[in-house]
């Protein structure tokens, strides 16, 4: 089956409900055209790659499940590392603003 519509003066065209139906295309959704050849394909939009499935499997996995990883959050979050990190992102701010500084001078 064949469908077709027409470009307003906006150059908006209404996608047909039944193509909307087959994209899964709702209100408001983005959709891309993509050129290929003679052809151009209409799909609903991608967002863009998540950057970080590159690292995917970089590290270990917790062998101890769920009890593992929350144990490990609650570690992180801990008073005395939460301290730690807060003054070695001072050390780390006031030297930066030195090295800052010290250019501006120079």
């Amino acid at each position: 089956m064949r469908y077709s519509s027409t470009i307003s003066s906006k150059g908006q065209v209404t996608v047909p409900l039944e193509i909307r139906r087959r994209l899964g295309l709702q209100e408001g959704d983005r959709v891309e055209f993509l050129p290929q050849g003679e052809l151009t394909i209409i799909r609903p939009a991608r967002g863009r790659a998540n950057p970080f499935v590159a690292y995917a499997g970089a590290l270990d996995t917790f062998s101890g499940g769920i009890q593992e990883i929350n144990a490990w959050v609650d570690d992180l979050r801990s008073p005395e590392k939460t301290r730690r990190r807060a003054r070695m992102r001072t050390a780390i701010d006031t030297n930066v603003l030195s090295a800052l500084w010290s250019r501006q001078l120079a």
